[in-house]
């Protein structure tokens, strides 16, 4: 035996391996440079009317709390005072 029969079965899993790592890599690229993945998975940021917050927090709690006073769940002066508790005096 001349020992390259070793080696080429190993062969087929370096290039599966490498093949694998190419793909992760156009995958990281694409969402990367696409704007990047929000918490609902879809891969694409806010729109361009979005609220930027300076916390990922507070965009949930305004969501939340305008959703509770939208089902009648608070009063004007209830939503009013969470919102300056938020800091967003909207």
């Amino acid at each position: 035996m001349n020992g390259y029969g070793f080696m080429m079965d190993w062969t087929w899993l370096f290039w599966l391996l490498l093949i694998i790592g190419v793909v992760l890599l156009v995958i990281l690229a694409v969402r990367t440079f696409s704007g990047g993945i929000n918490r609902s998975g879809t891969g694409r940021g806010p729109g361009p009317g979005a609220e930027r917050p300076s916390a990922m927090g507070a965009t949930t709690a305004r969501r939340i709390l305008d959703e509770r006073y939208a089902k009648g769940e608070l009063s004007t002066e209830e939503y009013r005072e969470r919102l300056k508790v938020l800091g967003d005096d909207a």
